[in-house]
């Protein structure tokens, strides 16, 4: 083996465009998901004191959102919806209104910015009055009740111009569930990036104020998503929505999981993304707003190494600023 010094490792550090052609792990708008919050009104834009930079925007400044997006190259949109709190209910059923907040956005969407992609989260937490993901009886969450309504969402969801079909509940069964649901209503080309390996994560607590949902949750999720403490059995999770019909497969939370992407991608290699989620986003926004951090190079490594695990692509509330500094 070459030794110093034969070798000097520095030798391929010593300028930015030596960097550069080396570089095994590259960056680019295409690699990039924004999650939207989505409300009530015309030409609102309420802030989350929570998430710093962040609002609650009705739909037709979703649209103005998304227009923008495309032309920065990033390439998918998700949804969030903010619920009025008089249209949560035990059984979720606003979930199930064509006329709902997220089949309106996308509506907006496809007027706006037709090529942009729209993804869509399926799960019932946005609208239940307890705040859980499925169906809620004597203190125990109801699986396959559940994803019969889950089914309904996502169909309803693709009627309304949905692309990608993103369960988040956590529910067993409901990637199969939801393909054969697809499959019988002829919507057989819609994608389906499933929430694979959720965790009961601490890091979620932001996220829950922008949709609502905080105050209202009644315990906690752990009789669903993952223990945190696993890893195994994430593997056992992906492999099951894969073979249940999943195309994609997704790790959430993201920085504090890398070593969950890694080993999924290294096992199934299948496009694999993970979510930047909203207790990343406010620890990072509130070190760079008090001048703790730089924020260019802070947002460009968080993102590098989620490429470097493995991810194909990060949903990240800094979509907009990172395609930005990018271009």
């Amino acid at each position: 083996m070459t030794t110093f010094p034969a070798l000097r490792m520095r030798r391929l550090r010593q300028a930015d465009w030596t960097r550069r052609m080396v570089r095994e792990t590259t960056l680019s708008p295409n690699d990039l998901i924004w999650p939207l919050f989505v409300c009530a009104g015309q030409w609102m834009e309420e802030p989350i004191a929570s998430m710093p930079g962040v609002f609650r925007q009705s739909v037709d400044l979703i649209g103005k959102a998304a227009r923008e997006a495309a032309d920065l190259g990033i390439p998918c949109i998700a949804l969030f919806p903010f619920t009025q709190p008089h249209n949560r209910t035990e059984d979720g059923r606003e979930a199930l209104n064509p006329d709902n907040l997220v089949c309106r956005a996308i509506a907006e969407i496809k007027a706006k910015a037709p090529e942009i992609g729209v993804l869509c989260d399926v799960a019932l937490d946005p609208y239940t009055s307890h705040g859980h993901d499925g169906l809620l009886k004597d203190g125990r969450i109801l699986n396959d009740e559940t994803v019969d309504i889950l089914c309904q969402q996502a169909l309803l969801q693709v009627k309304a111009g949905c692309d990608i079909i993103a369960p988040s509940d956590m529910m067993d069964g409901r990637i199969g569930a939801i393909r054969a649901a697809l499959e019988a209503a002829s919507h057989k080309d819609t994608l389906i990036l499933s929430y694979a390996a959720k965790f009961a994560s601490a890091f979620y607590g932001p996220f829950r104020d922008a949709i609502g949902t905080k105050t209202a949750l009644t315990g906690d999720k752990k009789t669903y998503q993952m223990d945190p403490a696993n890893t195994d059995e994430a593997l056992r999770e992906v492999a099951l929505d894969l073979a249940e019909g999943a195309d994609m497969v997704m790790v959430k939370p993201g920085m504090p999981y890398l070593d969950i992407v890694q080993r999924v991608k290294a096992e199934f290699k299948v496009p694999t993304f993970a979510y930047q989620v909203s207790g990343e986003y406010s620890m990072i926004r509130g070190a760079i707003d008090n001048g703790w951090l730089d924020g260019e190079r802070t947002l460009l490594e968080s993102l590098t190494a989620f490429k470097r695990a493995g991810a194909d692509g990060v949903l990240t509330y800094f979509a907009r600023d990172i395609a930005k500094l990018l271009a």
